[in-house]
């Protein structure tokens, strides 16, 4: 047991050394790359920033747009509700139901000759 023991942790060093061997060879690439590589994702970088706060002043343009179009449909409902309160208050209650009734009298005239006529082409369809 303690031979397995041994031969386990001399693995687990050898693969410690292996990986710290990797780590220092790759670090030691990434640190090569030269100063025109880095002005390039310099470049890339200020280029992509530029685009990015140009569609950002775009969208904010909308959102202002869509803004003053929402506060002048606002204005304007506002508007046409204090007008037409005005007018609500302006007119008689009693006159608006007395006008109503009054329709609604018409109305029922209307309904009764209808359903006579009605009646009257019932009969007509019946009899031939």
């Amino acid at each position: 047991m303690a031979r397995t023991r041994k031969s386990i942790l001399v693995g687990l060093g050898l693969f410690l050394i292996l990986g710290f061997a990797i780590y220092f060879r790759l670090w030691t690439v990434d640190y090569s790359i030269s100063s025109d590589e880095a002005d390039l994702l310099r470049k890339q970088f200020d280029l992509a920033n530029r685009e990015a706060m140009d569609e950002s002043a775009e969208w904010r343009l909308k959102f202002d747009e869509q803004k003053l179009r929402a506060s002048k449909c606002e204005k304007q409902l506002i508007q046409f509700t204090e007008s037409s309160l005005k007018e609500n208050r302006d007119v008689d209650p009693n006159q608006n139901s007395q006008k109503l009734q009054e329709d609604n009298v018409a109305l029922r005239k209307q309904v009764e000759s209808l359903r006579q006529e009605l009646e009257a082409e019932k009969l007509k369809c019946h009899l031939q």
